[in-house]
């Protein structure tokens, strides 16, 4: 038993070893014997009918073991593959959902949609197979541009979605917001553009499928985030089987940011063809395919208007955002532009009347689905950048606008006008510690000092909020989740004395093997290289909701945090007989139960072997030392903090070099503060490469993807980045039992507005959208040239 404490230490990371030394376990490090290899036929074309397919020559090439199309899975009434969230629109009426096959049956509807799979002997067999397949298309127009495809006339990408509009969906109070503007003494007026990213996680997605005839199962290896939601889907919805005959295992997973969590035609197929050829079947992506084929995020147009008192006090705030879903509805791209959007753009301030419209759209692209921060990104940059243009418009410093308008610390809680409940919070102090971080007050003479040597300089604030661990089931529920958004956790205590901790969570870079190990030793004393994490096997965990949202710790560690609780209070009934005490004498602290007032003490470890070898043992007790626990929130948790961002920018390039950057963030209480900041070190970075350098790009004309390849999307380098200095203020979360909030996507939310506010500073305009590259930012020095000599 150990008596240290370990929450709040930054302890290393347990699974890195494995990780570094090259032993982890991928899905594509699972080969199964006998198992044939599955290559995709993707369309060349964004839009067209299929005529006919010719397979022919391909069936005879060497190694080719079946070739299957959408017919065939039609032909086996193979569901399509579903959307799990359902929004209505203003007219009361669910969104529209046309169907989604894993395979296209009639046609195909972005480039890299899937026209037929080859199954053979060796992946490159297939791969040569799949290039011998002839198809014939009748292509058609697409539609590609998301304001283009609401224009009348535009090309539909499904006859069952009239003007491609997926809802047309509000939330808000319009007539008070439309009073509030009637008075406003100034008005501001922002057109934004949330540019669509591509997720690019360290491995690439991949699904090995088995079935086993002689017990009618199947399992399927695959790079997921929650194992059971697809088990759940591929049963219930796509192939009518019961879920004890499924097993699904993610194993080591390298990266998500999101795009793991979908359902995808891939894993579908070989799930399909592992059973109907009855061996084995595997599949992995290369990049090119990912490009093509996972799932986007972001891909907003906004226009925002903001009403203020002649000082500067909000009034009102309208929304009104145009959101890409691509050719097809992924399984959550619904409620990423709606309730996990419009519901955070209250942001820290004490806006009264807020009304946001969005109208979703289908276009002849890939899908576009939930990415690091999902919806809340979206959300910070639209309130982050109209605040900074006000604060401009105004002639106030940004950093006096919002505190005019921050919720203070004595309103908690706090009931937006946005649904939302804010549970605690102290964002003026995460404000005043950033700007001394950064030494705000400075800033004057560095940009003076930039500017003698030619170059702009300029600064950008964002105060972020975030809605994690989103809850409870019953609230998501009516607002059309398709799940409940509960988590479990099961703890077992060995005889011996060593732990297994089943989590429903799911681990994909995390830490979660190091974080919750920290939290079972703190609760039950156990040394953490006694504990074992188990996740993401269907078979030995409980069912679980798996990792998203910044989720894991604020509910997955609550569960485990409720099931310890039960163990210790079993616990005490066993030492209560061992000591012939009262149970209400028994005392427990950190792996030691002991007699109030006296120096009868029982480890931890005695108890749990007397669990199990219960020779003297209460009489009404059951043996067995293991407690499973459910845990569903009774409210969002809201994270929040201050980025600052400072620039210097080169007029002769337009390179944008970051010159300094400051994140002061509250999490709640926190477990491990090292893991923590590399969470905010890794967001920020992501959100510096929106803001800079990535997008994905269409040709408008032909839809085809010309940023296909590493070549083509910038990805960030190191070279790209500064030293973050990261630092927390903590106001726990009242409503969990741990008092955390969530993390893991504070830098994407809180860095693109930071990021662009500097550099809109710096220009002196606000004529530039992300990604700010060098050309943009070049060719927006150009077109301000008359002005800048002008004043």
């Amino acid at each position: 038993m150990t008596n240290q404490a370990v929450i709040g230490t930054s302890v290393r990371r347990k699974e890195d070893y494995r990780f570094i030394t090259g032993q982890g376990n991928y899905t594509d490090d699972i080969n199964r014997p006998g198992q044939a290899h599955a290559h995709f036929l993707r369309s060349p074309h964004a839009f067209a009918k299929i005529k006919s397919i010719n397979t022919k020559t391909a069936s005879a090439m060497p190694g080719v073991v079946a070739i299957y199309t959408g017919q065939d899975m039609a032909a086996d009434k193979v569901g399509g593959l579903i959307c799990g969230w359902t929004v209505k629109g203003k007219d009361g009426q669910p969104h529209k959902a046309p169907r989604h096959d894993s395979i296209a049956v009639e046609y195909v509807r972005h480039v890299g949609d899937q026209v037929a799979v080859v199954i053979a002997e060796t992946r490159a067999q297939a791969r040569d197979a799949a290039e011998a397949i002839e198809v014939e298309y009748d292509v058609l127009a697409p539609a590609i541009d998301l304001r283009a495809a609401l224009k009348p006339g535009a090309p539909q990408v499904h006859n069952d979605a009239p003007g491609n509009l997926c809802y047309d969906w509000d939330f808000g109070d319009k007539a008070a917001t439309a009073a509030a503007f009637a008075k406003a003494a100034h008005i501001t007026k922002v057109e934004l553009v949330n540019n669509r990213l591509s997720p690019n996680p360290m491995e690439p997605r991949s699904a090995v499928a088995e079935y086993d005839r002689g017990t009618d199962t199947t399992t399927v290896y695959v790079t997921s985030q929650n194992p059971h939601v697809l088990r759940l889907i591929l049963c219930a919805f796509v192939f009518g089987l019961p879920e004890h005959k499924v097993r699904v295992v993610a194993p080591d997973v390298g990266g998500g940011f999101g795009s793991k969590i979908f359902n995808y035609p891939e894993e579908t197929v070989a799930f399909w063809a592992a059973r109907k050829l009855r061996r084995p079947v595997k599949w992995t992506s290369d990049r090119s395919e990912a490009f093509l084929t996972d799932a986007h995020g972001r891909d907003h147009f906004t226009i925002a208007e903001l009403a203020m008192d002649k000082d500067g006090k909000f009034l009102g705030l309208k929304v009104d955002t145009l959101a890409n879903m691509g050719a097809y509805l992924s399984t959550f791209a619904s409620a990423v532009p709606t309730y996990l959007y419009a519901l955070l753009l209250a942001g820290q301030y004490t806006t009264p009347a807020i009304y946001a419209e969005v109208k979703a759209v289908f276009t002849n692209t890939a899908p576009v689905d939930a990415y690091r921060g999902a919806g809340r990104p979206e959300a910070t940059y639209v309130v982050e950048r109209i605040v900074e243009a006000a604060a401009r418009e105004m002639k106030l410093d940004p950093a006096e606008i919002r505190r005019r308008n921050f919720i203070k610390p004595d309103a908690f809680p706090y009931q937006t006008p946005v649904a939302c409940v804010y549970d605690s919070g102290q964002y003026e102090l995460t404000l005043n510690e950033a700007m001394k971080a950064i030494d705000y007050a400075g800033f004057g003479a560095r940009k003076a000092a930039s500017a003698k040597q030619g170059k702009l300089r300029g600064i950008g604030i964002s105060c972020y909020i975030e809605a994690c661990g989103i809850a409870p089931s019953a609230v998501v529920g009516s607002l059309g989740a398709g799940v409940g958004l509960w988590e479990s956790a099961k703890i077992r205590f060995n005889p011996t004395g060593s732990v297994c901790v089943y989590t429903g969570s799911h681990s994909h870079g995390q830490g979660h093997e190091t974080t919750f190990a920290q939290l079972v030793s703190d609760k039950l004393g156990v040394p953490m290289d006694q504990i074992e994490v188990v996740h993401g096997d269907t078979a030995q965990i409980p069912m679980g909701m798996g990792t998203y949202g910044s989720r894991s710790l604020a509910v997955g560690g609550s569960a485990i945090s409720k099931a310890a609780d039960k163990l210790i209070e079993k616990g005490k009934k066993i030492a209560a007989h061992l000591m012939e005490a009262s149970v209400n004498d028994v005392v427990y602290e950190r792996g030691t139960f002991s007699v109030a007032g006296t120096d009868k003490q029982v480890p931890m470890a005695a108890v749990a072997f007397t669990a199990y070898v219960p020779h003297n043992y209460p009489a009404d007790l059951e043996p067995g030392f293991e407690e499973t626990a459910f845990y569903d929130p009774a409210n969002f948790t809201f994270p929040s903090g201050c980025h600052i961002a400072e620039v210097e920018i080169d007029a002769d390039t337009g390179v944008t070099k970051i010159a300094n950057w400051v994140a002061v963030d509250d999490f709640g209480n926190v477990i491990n503060p090292m893991i923590v900041e590399g969470q905010v070190h890794g967001g920020i970075a992501q959100g510096v490469g929106q803001a800079l350098l990535e997008g994905v790009v269409y040709d408008t004309e032909t839809g085809q993807l010309l940023t296909g390849s590493f070549l083509d999307y910038t990805m960030p380098r190191a070279d790209d980045l500064p030293s973050f200095n990261v630092s927390m203020t903590h106001t726990p979360c009242p409503h969990n039992p741990l008092g955390v909030k969530g993390c893991g996507e504070a830098g994407a939310i809180a860095a693109p507005a930071a990021l662009m506010n500097a550099i809109t500073d710096a220009l002196g305009t606000e004529a530039i959208t992300m990604p700010a590259t060098p050309l943009k930012v070049w060719q927006t020095i150009q077109a301000t040239k008359p002005a800048m000599a002008a004043e």
